[in-house]
């Protein structure tokens, strides 16, 4: 149904958007100007389009021409608190922040392929909603725009959904690749505040010293992984900050630490929770002290339904050419909010390259960071990526419905 060509003929004006949208990033839930700039891409199309109450979220519906269900496709947003350090001529124009993880990118290529949608509206057997979201960056704006009702804004539970997510390195631009079964790991956030009794570094004994016993629950963490989760279902545990007193010679009252914690299945998940509470609260009370553990489960498993993933994989091959997709051999440890939506309803998740033409992708700016750049050719990659998603999965709802047999979906 849809050809790259299609993509390519507004490939200018979605460039344009995209480069716009960089050069004014906005943080967390609250995206005025870049809520501003979607509506304004999407006017003048046969959509029915509602904001959001408790974020500046944009929902839009495509009818089509034929009767059938309703899919869904997500493009994210929001930017990064990164000071950019990338020389684009298109870069950020506010201070200490930054779209590192190529969320201008999803927001053009999902207004293209509502354009590209629009254009065939009446080739279409059911309905598309188109979720333009916030807050995906520990914000959780995904499972607000649920609460809000996203997934029947069509006026009946999307029966699928879809969303892709850019690469600054790793892979090539034009290249994809998914996978069944979990993509992306949970993640959890964990603060530790361990409480003693400060003194004199010249007399610990007559103080209760919160360090040795923070020093012991870092590593004993690390050891706590290894000999509680299944390697087979794996999980990792990150402490990212510790901090504790103010002079080398006294012995603080209180120590602090944050980590995350990343993992595969909610097993998992559960199994690690359990164990980080018990070796703190444990090693602080072999040490005389308490500990106060402040555990935050932000994201769950981002997890491909099998059948969708076959789909997206066989979908993939037709846009992009066969030798450019590619079966991912294993999750990765990042996180993603897309996960609330595939709790819900089934539905896959891709990554697109998009490591700039002439760099090695083993060697460039990943993600989030300062020096990250993204390939503007990805914008219609994920055009018709998007487009093609949306309306294979509607003609083969309404092959189906018709008695014909489909094609991998067992």
């Amino acid at each position: 149904m849809f050809v790259r060509t299609d993509a390519l003929a507004i490939e200018d004006s979605l460039v344009r958007l995209r480069h716009a949208l960089h050069r004014q990033p906005e943080l967390g839930l609250d995206l005025p100007r870049t809520q501003r700039a979607v509506l304004d891409a999407l006017a003048g199309l046969p959509l029915e389009i509602t904001t959001g109450k408790r974020l500046t979220s944009v929902t839009a519906v495509l009818r089509g021409g034929l009767p059938g269900p309703a899919v869904l496709l997500r493009g994210d947003m929001d930017a990064l608190p990164v000071r950019e350090d990338s020389a684009v001529p298109y870069a950020s124009e506010v201070p200490g922040r930054m779209h590192a993880c190529g969320h201008d990118l999803h927001t053009a290529g999902l207004v293209g392929a509502a354009r590209l949608l629009a254009a065939r509206r009446a080739e279409l057997a059911g309905d598309v909603v188109f979720m333009f979201q916030p807050g995906e960056e520990g914000m959780g704006g995904a499972r607000l725009m649920i609460e809000e009702g996203v997934l029947d804004a069509a006026g009946s539970r999307v029966v699928a959904a879809y969303a892709l997510h850019v690469t600054s390195a790793v892979l090539p631009a034009g290249t994809a690749a998914v996978r069944p079964g979990p993509v992306l790991a949970a993640s959890d956030e964990v603060s530790v505040r361990v409480v003693g009794a400060g003194g004199h570094g010249s007399s610990p004994h007559s103080a209760k010293d919160p360090v040795p016993a923070v020093c012991e629950m870092v590593t004993a963490l690390q050891t706590m992984v290894t000999r509680t989760v299944d390697i087979f279902d794996p999980a990792v545990v990150t402490v990212g900050s510790l901090h504790a007193g103010s002079a080398g010679n006294v012995i603080p009252e209180s120590a602090e630490f944050t980590a995350t914690v990343r993992s595969f299945s909610d097993a998992a998940q559960a199994r690690v929770r359990s164990a980080f509470e018990r070796t703190v609260h444990g090693i602080a009370a072999a040490h005389g002290l308490t500990a106060c553990v402040d555990y935050r489960e932000n994201y769950p498993v981002t997890v491909n339904d099998p059948a969708e993933a076959a789909f997206a994989l066989r979908t993939a091959r037709g846009v992009l050419g066969a030798t450019r997709v590619f079966e991912a051999p294993r999750p990765m440890a990042g996180s993603e909010d897309f996960s609330y939506v595939l709790r819900e309803v089934p539905g896959a998740y891709v990554g697109l390259g998009a490591c700039p033409s002439g760099s090695d992708p083993s060697a460039a700016p990943m993600n989030h960071s300062p020096q990250a750049v993204y390939d503007d050719s990805a914008v219609v990659d994920a055009a018709v990526l998007l487009a093609g998603l949306a309306a294979g999965r509607l003609r083969e709802a309404a092959g189906k419905s018709a008695g014909e047999p489909s094609q991998e979906r067992s």
